[in-house]
Parts: structure tokens; C-alpha cells; sequence
């Protein structure tokens, strides 16, 4: 898997479609989860693209302190459904991670996980804190890395 980092204005009009054609077909879909997605964020975030063959096929969003959380933040964690189980979402995980840093000169990260991917994020050094919570009707825990 290649992968580029972008901020918004960097992306073309394909880009943009293809990763909110991705977003929609993930959390929306596949998960039978409605809510507003384009929520005017996507243009103070970093975009992490995962490209196979010229497609996406993994993505991130990373902000900076104070835009989700105190601290800097990775969120929209995503792989197509067709590449799952070839460790890319480690991959785009981990150049997420080196993105927030090189970008944001940050190392304490912040995320809003998805309650069954514990394990995934705890391998990136993540752990949880505080309870779970229901976010947009989906059980969800807050993690960091510091």
C-alpha cells in the first residue's frame, strides 16, 4: 500500500469523492448507522490516504489539539471491505500515528474508538479510559496513548 498525506486543499474533486464514497459505504451502510458525516471538519484535518493499485483503500482523518480533544486526535479509521485481513488498517494506523507527529509535532493522540476494535488500538498503544459510551448509537471508548 502507498500512502500520502493531504490537507484538505490538496485533495482533487476524485480524491474527495472516493473517500467520502468509502465513509458512506462503512458507517453508513455496513454498519446501518445515520449520521452526518460531513460534519465541516475534513477541512481543518490531515488526510491519510492508503492507495492499492490507484485506488483508496484505507483512510484517517488527524486533527490537531483542541479540535476533538485536548490533545491531537486520529478518527474515520477505515479499510474498503474487499482489503480487510491484509493488515492495512495497521498500516494506515501507524503512518497516522507518524502523520499526527511529523504534522502536529504531537505525540499524545486521542481517539474515540469503536468498542470492538480495543485490541486493534491497543496494539498501536492505546489504552482505554473512562467507560464506554453509545455515539451515534454505537458503543464506543475513549483511548489514548500517553
Amino acid at each position: 500500500m502507498i500512502v500520502s498525506v493531504k490537507i484538505f486543499d490538496e485533495l482533487n474533486t476524485s480524491e474527495l469523492y472516493a473517500i467520502l464514497r468509502l465513509r458512506s459505504t462503512v458507517f453508513v451502510v455496513e454498519q446501518n448507522c445515520v449520521y452526518q458525516d460531513m460534519d465541516n471538519k475534513d477541512q481543518q484535518a490531515l488526510h491519510v490516504l492508503g492507495y492499492i493499485n490507484k485506488q483508496i483503500v484505507a483512510y484517517t482523518r488527524c486533527f490537531g489539539p483542541g479540535i476533538y480533544f485536548d490533545h491531537s486526535s486520529i478518527g474515520r479509521v477505515i479499510v474498503c471491505p474487499t482489503k480487510r485481513g491484509l493488515g492495512l488498517g495497521h498500516q494506515i494506523m501507524s503512518q497516522s500515528i507518524e502523520a499526527v507527529k511529523m504534522q502536529y509535532k504531537q505525540t499524545n493522540i486521542t481517539i474515540s474508538a469503536q468498542s470492538y476494535l480495543r485490541e486493534f488500538y491497543q496494539a498501536h498503544g492505546f489504552l482505554q479510559q473512562g467507560s464506554e459510551y453509545l455515539e451515534d448509537g454505537i458503543p464506543h471508548i475513549k483511548m489514548n496513548n500517553f
